[in-house]
């Protein structure tokens, strides 16, 4: 079954509710599984559970289908975001604008500037999808 993988914020920010409504409608169109992924800070010392999470998201947008809520800690949200990617085996990932341009710098100082899509695609065997 295909696997659809969105980073969102908590508490869930406007951007990150546009890019959930999005990975949605990819998910619904591809008939694919959910998951919505946050990734807590070690710096910031807060915790979040996946029922802080799941209810978020389900106060704003509603109960989802085929959805599942993972929370990963780390240092830095791309490599952690990566991570989860590869781990989930994911087919798409759904990140915002902003996210796109970290992911990016994250790149770029790791491999001197790839094409980030390209790199996806060709380590994580996955589309990305960059909603504005």
């Amino acid at each position: 079954m295909t696997r659809v993988v969105v980073p969102v914020r908590y508490p869930l920010s406007k951007h990150s509710k546009r890019t959930l409504s999005a990975a949605i409608d990819v998910a619904s169109e591809e008939g694919a599984e959910l998951t919505v992924l946050h990734v807590d800070l070690y710096q910031r010392g807060r915790t979040v559970t996946r029922r802080d999470l799941r209810e978020d998201v389900e106060a704003e947008l509603g109960r989802l289908q085929r959805a599942r809520y993972a929370i990963r800690d780390g240092f830095l949200v791309e490599e952690t975001i990566l991570e989860e990617v590869a781990q989930e085996d994911a087919d798409v990932v759904v990140i915002g604008h902003r996210q796109a341009g970290r992911f990016r710098r994250v790149l770029r100082r790791v491999f001197d500037g790839p094409d980030v899509e390209k790199y996806l695609r060709q380590k994580l065997d996955c589309e990305v999808v960059t909603v504005d």
